[in-house]
């Protein structure tokens, strides 16, 4: 039975090449990929992530993931234009970062949120180091981005 079902299938095979069905294939005549380097096992991963020009962090466990996001916030929030853009940034990581720790999978490794106020300041000071003679924030004009407007909450009193 083996033996019949075998040799029907080369019988396929010898007839699409008479027919020249494996002539001009894509990829003819090049050598195969990686066929001197010594074997890896998970060379269709690497393969995969560099055909699609993915970042090999997605291989990282979610803890390790989250360490090298917060690593990376100075780098991510230089270029943010305003301070409710880099306070909105830190927020959603901090969110993830405590989904994470409700719910901790992978390796045990140390992840704290990030502290708000801190990324601001070194924003801040960078800023001022890279427009030396912009003018810093007053505490006027901070006080008046906190303080809310009466027509946002009608029922409640204004402290004088």
């Amino acid at each position: 039975m083996e033996a019949r079902w075998e040799a029907t299938v080369e019988a396929q095979i010898r007839a699409a090449q008479e027919r020249g069905e494996f002539d001009n294939l894509p990829g003819a005549g090049r050598p195969i990929p990686g066929r001197d380097q010594p074997y890896d096992e998970s060379w269709w991963i690497k393969s995969f992530l560099e055909r699609e020009a993915l970042p090999s962090d997605l291989l990282l466990p979610t803890p390790l993931q989250l360490r090298r996001r917060i690593e990376q916030v100075p780098d991510e929030v230089r270029d943010l234009p305003t301070e409710e853009a880099v306070r909105g940034y830190v927020t959603a990581l901090n969110r993830q970062i405590v989904a994470w720790l409700r719910t901790p999978t992978g390796p045990q490794v140390v992840v704290r949120p990030v502290n708000v106020d801190e990324v601001v300041r070194r924003w801040r000071a960078e800023r001022q180091q890279a427009a030396p003679g912009a003018a810093p924030p007053t505490v006027a004009t901070a006080h008046a981005r906190r303080t809310r407007r009466w027509w946002r909450l009608p029922w409640r009193r204004r402290a004088a």
